[in-house]
């Protein structure tokens, strides 16, 4: 009995082998029509891939669309960064270059400063406020020989004084100072001789220096010089102030007052120079008498 039931199974198995065999040399054929199981067959299956390939496409296509996305974001981003270093990189080389050409100024002019040494200073502090016109404070003080009423000027041209100085600071009045003891002793440098006045007062709308007690039968043109006196010993002489550019009568019709347009940009400035003797400097005592006589 066993042996009859393991004859029948062999038998089926090569039947089965048979059949399989067969389909598949039938499926392999050439033939014009499918029959209705492989039709049934390959209809569900397409519909099934169908079915699964769209929403698959269309969740890899989401993911994909959000890397993307991703993507440029940082692109744009890291663009950004570089145009920031680029605007900070050209704001820079503008600074360096501006300062370059100013301290080239400054070397230039130090050759013909007579008997004073010019002592480069910085800017530190500047106020903000009303008094942007009036006062500087500069990174040099009493320890590096800085004192008070000594001449202050840029590559331009002569700016202002110390007005007051600490160990390491000082501060300086400028010309545009509205105080009426801000006064510097000055020449318009006419064709036939110097005509001297004093440089007092500023007129904060036009941005002009008043050149105050020129006399009244003098003939001034637009555009003459206006420099230092040196009367007084504080100030060297022939420092560039400015030049003329209106001449009006004062209110009394007895002398002249000059509108110069300094040579100095007084609005900004960076670096300056503090002209101190080249010998040595009278006792305190005469300094401030001739610092008075400056101011007169």
């Amino acid at each position: 009995m066993p042996q009859f039931f393991l004859n029948k199974r062999l038998i089926i198995l090569l039947v089965s082998i048979i059949i399989l065999v067969a389909l598949i040399g039938f499926s392999l054929r050439d033939r014009e029509e499918l029959t209705w199981p492989e039709q049934f067959v390959k209809d569900t299956t397409g519909l099934v891939q169908s079915m699964v390939s769209r929403p698959a496409h269309y969740v890899a296509g989401f993911f994909e669309s959000l890397k993307d996305l991703q993507n440029t974001y940082e692109e744009n981003k890291e663009l950004k960064k570089h145009l920031d270093d680029i605007a900070r990189t050209e704001a820079k080389l503008y600074s360096l270059e501006r300062e370059n050409a100013e301290l080239k100024e400054i070397l230039e002019i130090e050759e013909s400063l007579g008997d004073y040494e010019p002592m480069q200073a910085t800017i530190i502090s500047r106020s903000p406020d009303r008094l942007w016109h009036e006062m500087i404070i500069i990174n040099k003080g009493k320890s590096h020989g800085v004192e008070k009423n000594m001449a202050v000027m840029t590559s331009r041209g002569l700016i202002g004084k110390v007005k007051s100085t600490t160990p390491f600071t000082s501060t300086v009045q400028l010309l545009s100072a509205l105080d009426p003891t801000n006064r510097i002793s000055a020449a318009v440098q006419g064709k036939e001789k110097p005509l001297y006045g004093t440089i007092e007062g500023y007129d904060k709308e036009n941005e002009w220096l008043l050149l105050k007690g020129l006399p009244i039968d003098a003939k001034i043109k637009e555009g003459e010089n206006v420099i230092t006196s040196g009367l007084g010993g504080v100030f060297p002489a022939d420092v560039p102030i400015g030049k003329v550019h209106e001449v009006v009568p004062d209110e009394f019709g007895l002398n002249q007052t000059a509108y110069v347009k300094p040579e100095a940009d007084l609005y900004n400035i960076e670096h300056v120079m503090i002209l101190t003797r080249g010998m040595t400097m009278p006792p305190e005592s005469e300094n401030n008498e001739e610092a008075e006589g400056e101011n007169l």
